[in-house]
């Protein structure tokens, strides 16, 4: 993409009324616009990072065996008061009636509307397990929305809901989202841990929340270094294996951490000091298992295997997908902008003329727009006709992972520059190498 043609509306300063740094950041960097309290379009660049955050999700859950669907905004008001929720939600549930005066209501959440949609098809214990989810514009009526994306009134979310004949079953099926989570979050790059929740009056130990760790997060948090060394990839490790899978919730329910409301002072003594850290963090993610909570209320039920009707067993996975564009930049940026991990960059690699009246700077850009283009590499182009002060400026308040360098006084000795924009590090590099290094 070549800036000249792109809609990047960057700012010098940041609105007023952006209170945090990834509000501040993502107004800044031309990902985002307000268009009321707490409901923000998405600009192309943003939407970039939107999108590559989505599909990482997406292949997360599909490698889990959940299947895709797509559920509506609009909900009846009849599935919520059959569950006994409609009047217990709070004003936080936008409310409204159609024009035959019939009540409904935009969704916060699918628990009643994917109970209703799959009581009259599952039918037998042969139908179970079955896991389903999608990725779809929510709506909380927060009294105050702040923080930009990070407390908006409309969200975009991956919700996830599993069916399960036991809680044998159904733990099964935690473990894997509890898994899939794991590595959704360090495929996106970043350090998401995962903190025992309260499991509310359901009790028992099947709820977590994921946190990003940031200065600037909600929640006190408390967790064993052990954590920050662990590869949740485990190639050894399948969906299908249940001994794997017990494994791995022992691993993580025996490795220390917690919020400030489920902290253990007892637990966090026994730790020795030197593994001990704590700091602030941004929920991202919560998994969570509640039995026959709705499909009891709702009439859900199967036959079992001695053919007396058995209710199923449900689980609930949250992602809030477009709440990780504002965590990821809490957690990743620095004072000239953000700083992308390369996996939800909008582009790779930002090219920079530094001279846009000098042609032969000009003709080796184009040339490596060009080849970068050819092999795959997403690039930035600034073709813009302005200082390479302001262009650098920009380039590092976007943050995008690598930046090359293109002025007359690198040409005359046959190089470019490479700056890696995490590190900060810069190589002088002949363009014929570049492509080879960023595809490498």
């Amino acid at each position: 993409m070549r800036v000249s043609r792109c809609f990047l509306p960057v700012l010098k300063e940041s609105p007023a009324d952006a209170q945090i740094v990834s509000h501040k950041l993502m107004l800044r960097a031309g990902l985002v616009r307000q268009t009321a309290a707490g409901i923000y379009a998405w600009l192309p660049i943003g939407f970039r990072v939107l999108k590559k955050i989505e599909q990482i999700v997406r292949e997360e859950q599909d490698r889990a065996g959940a299947q895709e669907m797509l559920m509506p905004t609009i909900q009846s008001a009849d599935l919520w008061k059959e569950s006994g929720r409609y009047d217990a939600y709070g004003p936080e549930m936008l409310r409204i009636k159609d024009r035959h005066d019939r009540e409904m209501l935009y969704g916060p959440t699918n628990e009643e509307m994917l109970t209703a949609i799959v009581r009259d098809d599952l039918k037998s214990y042969r139908d179970l397990p079955r896991n389903l989810y999608h990725i779809q514009w929510k709506f909380r009526d927060e009294v105050r929305p702040r923080f930009g994306v990070m407390r908006g009134r409309e969200f975009l979310m991956k919700d996830a809901y599993s069916f399960d004949l036991d809680e044998e079953g159904a733990r099964l099926s935690y473990y894997r989202q509890l898994l899939a989570y794991l590595r959704t979050f360090q495929r996106m790059g970043i350090q998401a841990v995962p903190m025992k929740a309260d499991s509310g009056p359901i009790g028992g130990d099947l709820s977590h929340e994921f946190i990003v760790l940031a200065p600037t997060g909600e929640s006190e948090v408390f967790y064993d270094a052990a954590f920050e060394a662990i590869d949740w990839n485990q190639k050894h490790l399948d969906y299908t294996d249940e001994a794997g899978l017990h494994g791995l919730f022992a691993q993580v329910s025996a490795t220390y951490a917690a919020t400030d409301e489920t902290h253990d002072e007892a637990r966090w003594a026994e730790l020795p000091e030197e593994r001990r850290r704590t700091g602030r963090g941004i929920e991202v993610g919560h998994i969570f298992y509640f039995g026959d909570k709705y499909s009891a209320a709702m009439g859900l039920k199967v036959s079992g295997q001695d053919g007396n009707m058995v209710t199923p067993m449900m689980g609930s996975y949250g992602i809030g997908v477009s709440r990780l564009v504002g965590a990821i930049i809490e957690a990743s940026h620095d004072d000239a902008g953000i700083v992308w991990p390369e996996e939800v960059a909008p582009w790779q690699v930002g090219l920079v003329t530094m001279r846009a009246d000098d042609a032969t700077s000009v003709d080796v850009a184009e040339d490596l727009y060009a080849r970068l283009t050819a092999a795959g590499v997403e690039t930035l182009y600034d073709d813009r006709d302005e200082r390479g002060g302001v262009k650098l400026g920009s380039m590092d308040l976007i943050g995008l992972p690598w930046q090359v360098i293109i002025g007359p006084r690198g040409l005359a000795h046959g190089v470019v520059e490479l700056k890696n924009r995490r590190t900060g590090e810069k190589i002088e590099i002949s363009p014929d190498a570049v492509v080879g290094r960023l595809t490498s």
